[in-house]
C-alpha cells in the first residue's frame, strides 16, 4: 500500500468511543431473555457466547478495520489476529473464520491478495478453518474476520468476574497505538516497530492454553478501549483496582513520543471517557498516555489468585511472552482511594 494510500489512522484507533456505543447500545430492544445466551453485550464482553448444549457453547465475534500501516501481507497478519484474539479472551477454542472485506475495485488487486494472505496464515496458525467471506466495493480498505470457537459452558472467561485479592497479568506490551501513530509520520524507528508488529502479529491463542491450567475467574483482551479501559470494566462497579506503573510493560519508545504529543484522538476519548474513574499517584503525562492507548491486537489481561499468579506468570514468560503482574483487584471498602482505578 505504497504512497500512504490506504493508510490514515486505522487499526483500532478507528473505533467508536465507549461513550457512543453505551448511549447507542442503552437504546436498543434486547427481546425477551434467551436462558441459552450465555453472555450478550450486558457486560461489554469480548464476544457473545450461545450454549447449543450441556457440553459446548458456541463463542462468536466479528472485528474489522482501516490499515494502520501500508504494508497489506503484514496489515492482513494484525488485523487478522485481532478478530481471532475474542474467541481467546472468553476462554474458547477457534474453529471457523469468515473474511470481511472493503476495497475498492478500481485499485491493484494483488494489494488485496496480500491482505487476505496474511489473515488467512493467522488463521492457520490459529488451528481454524478459512471458510470463505464477503467482500464490498469501497473508497477505504478495510479488513477483518467473523470468527466462531467453542468453549465448554462452565469455562467461559468472563470480564466481570474478578475477586478481591487477584491479581492482575497482562501478556503483551502497550504502546501499540502511539507506535503506530509516530510511524505514519516517520517519527518511529525502524526497531521499535518491529517490535510493535511482533506484538500485534503474536497470537493470544499462546497465552489463552497456558491460562487453562490455572484458575482465571477474569478475563478481556486489551484493545480500542485501552488498559484502564478494559479494567474499568473488567471491575463492573463491583471491584476497585490498584495498577502498578513501574510493573507495565510497554513499548520504551512510545513514552518518547507520548513525550511529544504524537498521541491519538482515540486516546483522548479514553481519556474522556475513563480518566474520572482513575487516580493517578504521581506517574509521569507520557505513561499515563500509554494506559489510555488504544491497542491494536493487545494482549490478554487475566484476574487470577494471588496464590497461583506467580507460577502462572512464569509459564507466559518461558513462552516468550511479556508478561507481567500488573495490579491487584480490591474490594471498595478496603482500598483507602478515592477512585475506582489507583495508578502508582
Amino acid at each position: 500500500m505504497a504512497g500512504g494510500l490506504f493508510c490514515s489512522s486505522g487499526g483500532c484507533t478507528a473505533k467508536l468511543g465507549p461513550d457512543i456505543l453505551e448511549r447507542v447500545l442503552s437504546r436498543i430492544e434486547r427481546g425477551a431473555a434467551n436462558p441459552n445466551l450465555l453472555v450478550g453485550f450486558d457486560s461489554s464482553d469480548d464476544a457473545a457466547v450461545y450454549r447449543v448444549s450441556d457440553d459446548v457453547a458456541v463463542v462468536q465475534t466479528l472485528d474489522f478495520f482501516p490499515p494502520m500501516l501500508e504494508d497489506p501481507y503484514v496489515f492482513g497478519q494484525i488485523a487478522a489476529t485481532n478478530a481471532l484474539s475474542d474467541v481467546y479472551a472468553m476462554g474458547g477454542e477457534v474453529i471457523s473464520a469468515l473474511n470481511i472485506v472493503c476495497f475498492p475495485q478500481d485499485e491493484d488487486l494483488n494489494v488485496l491478495g496480500e491482505i487476505m494472505r496474511g489473515g488467512s496464515e493467522k488463521v492457520v496458525e490459529a488451528g481454524a478453518v478459512l471458510c470463505g467471506g464477503h467482500s464490498i466495493n469501497d473508497k477505504d480498505v478495510k479488513y477483518g474476520l467473523s470468527v466462531n470457537g467453542v468453549v465448554h459452558p462452565d469455562r467461559i472467561y468472563k470480564n466481570n468476574g474478578g475477586q478481591a485479592g487477584d491479581v492482575l497479568i497482562l501478556t503483551k506490551k502497550l504502546g501499540v497505538g502511539i507506535m503506530n501513530t509516530a510511524n505514519r509520520v516517520g517519527a518511529a524507528s525502524k526497531e521499535a516497530m518491529d517490535e510493535a508488529i511482533t506484538s500485534m502479529t503474536t497470537l493470544n491463542k499462546y497465552a489463552a492454553a497456558i491460562s487453562q491450567k490455572y484458575t482465571v475467574h477474569a478475563c478481556t483482551d486489551v484493545t480500542g478501549f485501552s488498559f484502564l479501559g478494559h479494567l474499568h470494566e473488567m471491575l463492573d462497579k463491583r471491584l476497585w483496582a490498584v495498577v502498578d506503573t513501574l510493573s507495565i510493560p510497554y513499548i520504551k519508545e512510545a513514552c518518547t513520543h507520548a513525550e511529544n504529543f504524537m498521541i491519538t484522538a482515540a486516546g483522548q476519548r479514553n481519556r474522556n471517557h475513563v480518566g474520572a474513574f482513575v487516580d493517578f499517584k504521581g506517574v509521569p503525562f507520557p505513561l499515563e498516555e500509554i494506559l489510555f492507548d488504544p491497542q491494536t491486537s493487545g494482549g490478554l489481561l487475566f484476574a487470577v489468585p494471588q496464590e497461583e499468579g506467580k507460577a502462572f506468570l512464569q509459564e507466559l514468560k518461558e513462552a516468550g511472552l511479556p508478561a507481567r503482574i500488573v495490579g491487584r483487584l480490591i474490594k471498595p471498602e478496603d482500598a483507602g482511594f478515592k477512585r475506582e482505578i489507583t495508578v502508582l
